[in-house]
């Protein structure tokens, strides 16, 4: 029994952003140390220079990658092993913004494997908690053409023809790669995406930093990869019926569902070919698989659910959110 796989806990990886602020220590009660502007919490990551350690069980001190390197498809699923390989393919953060991000597009898997990045970017916000009158931006407000963007960008008025939305409280947002997008002040949230950390930054607001320097953009980077459609609803509507897992979004990248718990349930994941990731974002909720490994699990952190284990059960502490992801990758 000492070498089966488990439910993994990890230790969490805290970022310093020009951007971040308190609310991650204020809002979901961590200790993020001494950091003054913190504005990511990494809860889950493969990405090979901030890789995620495991903190429980007898892999723990473990690299996420390294024991997906052990484990393959028990860890993740033969699919998704043979896609991805040792790179762990999905990474969770929770994003803390007290000042505007900068505007900013990923590239899709094609143009960032052209361009020999290892893969595009794709993602979706939960969010966990907004100020009164906060607001993101979310692709454009009206149909243009690159002439037009090229010369907002020089007359410094890009906010002129993006579109902003209201944000509160469970709002759920996609940001498909190719869309233009930017996370305003007040806003806490839940970051579900590919593993890639490919920004093409497009305005940072004339912002300096501590030596006067501003950070650099990528306009060029950017054009190829920008999608200039204008859609008709930018946030996803999706229903919290309680004790049951309801969808949110189901993708190439990735599958994501909330778990709205008032009582235990008992989830089996024997038909997926997948891992499955449980990050709190509301509440506690204590976990059991079926070898009797146990664990407690609080808002913000991720339990990584191995693809080989095929049920675990679920008891939140009076009530509990759970965003459930796995993937259903296209072959």
């Amino acid at each position: 029994m000492e070498n089966v796989l488990y439910p993994l806990e990890f230790d969490l990886i805290f970022r310093e952003k020009i951007w971040g602020g308190q609310k991650i220590k204020n809002k979901l009660g961590i200790d993020i140390g001494s950091l003054k502007n913190c504005g990511e919490l990494w809860s889950l990551s493969g990405y090979p220079e901030e890789q995620s350690i495991i903190s429980n069980g007898f892999l723990q001190s473990n690299l996420l990658n390294e024991v997906l390197e052990i484990y393959m498809d028990d860890l993740v699923g033969g699919d998704i092993y043979d896609k991805f390989g040792n790179i762990f393919p999905i990474l969770v953060k929770i994003l803390d913004a007290d000042d505007w991000l900068s505007i900013q597009v990923h590239p899709d898997d094609a143009l960032a494997h052209k361009r020999g990045l290892a893969g595009g970017k794709t993602e979706l916000w939960y969010i966990l908690d907004a100020e009164k009158d906060a607001k993101l931006i979310s692709g454009f407000s009206e149909k243009i053409n690159e002439a037009v963007y090229l010369r907002k960008i020089e007359e410094k008025k890009l906010s002129e023809i993006l579109n902003f939305e209201s944000v509160a409280k469970e709002d759920v947002f996609f940001m498909p790669s190719g869309r233009v997008h930017s996370l305003g002040p007040g806003v806490l949230l839940a970051e579900i995406q590919q593993t890639s950390d490919t920004t093409y930054r497009i305005y940072d607001w004339d912002r300096v930093d501590k030596k006067g320097e501003t950070r650099k953009l990528h306009l060029k980077e950017a054009m190829e990869a920008i999608d200039f459609q204008v859609y008709d609803n930018y946030k996803i509507d999706y229903s919290q019926e309680q004790n049951k897992t309801c969808e949110i979004v189901d993708t190439p990248f990735f599958t994501t569902n909330i778990l709205n718990l008032t009582k235990a349930i008992k989830k089996d994941y024997s038909e997926l070919d997948s891992f499955v990731i449980l990050l709190g974002v509301e509440g506690v909720f204590t976990y059991e698989d079926k070898n009797n490994n146990k664990g407690k699990i609080t808002a913000g952190k991720s339990l990584l659910i191995p693809a080989s284990l095929s049920q675990v059960s679920i008891y939140p502490q009076n009530s509990c959110k759970i965003i459930e992801i796995y993937m259903m990758p296209v072959k």
